[in-house]
């Protein structure tokens, strides 16, 4: 779901941005279309990437707001690279391509950075275990706890807590 919710923003962005550029709504759609494709199979490495990455999660909040702007920066490199690309081949004018880009660096990490604090709020796709002493026992020996109405046991108390991505 949120990768069709960016999908969605992120496609109508360039189809804005490259139609400005372009004049022409002919390689905008090409372009804003053609990267449905593509950035969809990028987002998704991205995000599998950034899942196993601790830096500014916090457990049972969600992501710290140095956290989302470091990963909008992150995939907006991917993703700025895929859209020169793309233009490039639709429109054959390198400058067009860089253009198209370069506006997109802004426009892009703007809207990304709205749309991980909008996702942060949600639990979906994720819970938390406890862990009685250490976090090394066998998975079937976790202690399973929903996040809402679960007050999580601290470090302090000997546990440790997990997020496990699912």
């Amino acid at each position: 779901m949120k990768g069709v919710s960016w999908r969605v923003t992120g496609t109508i962005d360039t189809m804005v941005v490259a139609y400005f550029v372009t004049g022409n709504i002919s390689n905008a759609v090409k372009i804003g279309l053609t990267e449905v494709l593509t950035k969809i199979f990028l987002y998704y490495l991205h995000e599998r990437l950034w899942n196993v990455i601790k830096f500014g999660r916090i457990q049972g909040v969600g992501p710290t707001h140095a956290r989302s702007l470091v990963k909008g920066i992150s995939w907006r490199a991917v993703g700025t690279m895929d859209t020169m690309i793309v233009a490039y081949f639709i429109t054959g004018i390198p400058l067009n391509a860089l253009k198209i880009g370069g506006f997109e660096v802004f426009t892009k990490i703007g809207l990304y950075y709205v749309h991980e604090r909008i996702w942060g709020k949600f639990k979906w796709g994720r819970e938390f275990i406890a862990t009685p002493f250490d976090g090394d026992a066998p998975l079937d020996q976790h202690v399973r706890v929903q996040t809402d109405n679960v007050t999580v046991p601290s470090p302090k108390e000997s546990n440790t807590v997990k997020e496990v991505i699912r």
